[in-house]
């Protein structure tokens, strides 16, 4: 028979025995315990002076989701609210750069992070601030990236905030569950996706995903919906343009000479019949639009530096439908059912 547990006692000053306290483990055991009912306590308290949580999700890379992440901020800012950027892609952070935050330090003051700023005063947390090289990989197994992310949401002194929107890994994995679990009240996530069959598969398990976790889905976007050339030649003049796939189109200028061609590089339509097929909002689509490209490796986004720009509206479309599903129904983080 295995031995009985023993119970060690000291004497107290009359001499009579009493219990040990607790081991160096048990200690150590009841701090970490502490730590984590006060970070869950401070999380609640930031998601109460949080208006909207937003997160944003793409069932693979490539699809531009960090460009839709930055957009759709700064749209936000610019309409005058008080917006934030938190950058869960642990291995792969990007949106530093893409905010013109390169090569920036974070502020830490009384053990709270204070987050750094961006274009339009935008608050941005991000992995990449904490890198000594941007080269220097991130080799991280599952429990430590997610007490990574749950010091990004409980130890950040994010203040008062109209939008949080919250910038993912792409796929459905560990992230956005975490955060799903330790952010209170989040109002529902955005998929981003691409025209092309791949993409639209993996935007279908992202939906799926959201379902699984009772989180509603405020929409698609469509990102790299369509590239617009643009020119000018004789009034009235009709202008033939080769198309992918060996086709043309043909468009006549316009009385002054102007004249716009709209060509479907990877197919059209599809984030929309997608969003039909499931059921959630379609949010509208956003041009390929090779200045996100250069905005991105010079830190300057495309919204910023062309704010009445053709990609700076069609932000702004995707924005307005976004706060109408919040405005619709889906304020306060409701569930699906």
């Amino acid at each position: 028979m295995a031995d009985s547990p023993v119970t060690i006692h000291e004497p107290n000053e009359s001499g009579e025995a009493q219990p040990a306290g607790p081991s160096v483990q048990e200690q150590k055991q009841m701090e970490q315990a502490y730590a984590q009912m006060k970070r869950k306590m401070t999380m609640e308290e930031i998601g109460r002076k949080i208006k909207h949580k937003i997160m944003v999700l793409s069932g693979k890379g490539g699809v531009g989701k960090s460009t839709v992440s930055t957009g759709l901020a700064l749209s936000f800012a610019q309409q005058g609210h008080k917006v934030g950027i938190l950058d869960i892609d642990i291995t792969g952070p990007n949106v530093p750069k893409m905010m013109g935050l390169d090569g920036q330090r974070l502020h830490v003051e009384n053990k709270r992070i204070h987050p750094a700023q961006g274009h339009l005063g935008v608050k941005v947390i991000s992995m990449a601030f904490l890198l000594e090289d941007e080269d220097t990989p991130v080799v991280w197994r599952g429990p430590i990236k997610l007490g990574a992310i749950q010091q990004f949401i409980g130890d950040v002194e994010w203040g008062e905030l109209d939008y949080l929107v919250i910038d993912f890994p792409p796929g459905t994995s560990d992230e956005p569950l975490t955060v799903a679990q330790s952010l209170p009240n989040i109002d529902g996530m955005v998929i981003v996706t691409t025209p092309q069959q791949v993409a639209l598969l993996d935007s279908r398990k992202s939906i799926t995903f959201s379902e699984s976790l009772k989180v509603p889905v405020l929409g698609v976007v469509e990102n790299m919906s369509g590239y617009t050339i643009q020119g000018s030649t004789a009034p009235n003049t009709e202008v033939e343009i080769a198309a992918p796939g060996g086709k043309t189109k043909r468009v006549t200028s316009t009385s002054d000479g102007s004249f716009a061609v709209t060509l479907d590089i990877f197919k059209e339509g599809g984030g929309k019949t997608t969003a039909e097929e499931f059921g959630v909002p379609y949010l509208g689509a956003l041009p390929f639009d090779p200045g996100f490209v250069r905005g991105g490796d010079d830190g300057v986004h495309r919204i910023v530096s062309e704010p009445e720009g053709a990609s700076a509206i069609a932000f702004a479309k995707v924005v307005r439908a976004i706060q109408d599903q919040l405005t619709d129904g889906f304020d306060g983080g409701l569930e699906i059912i």
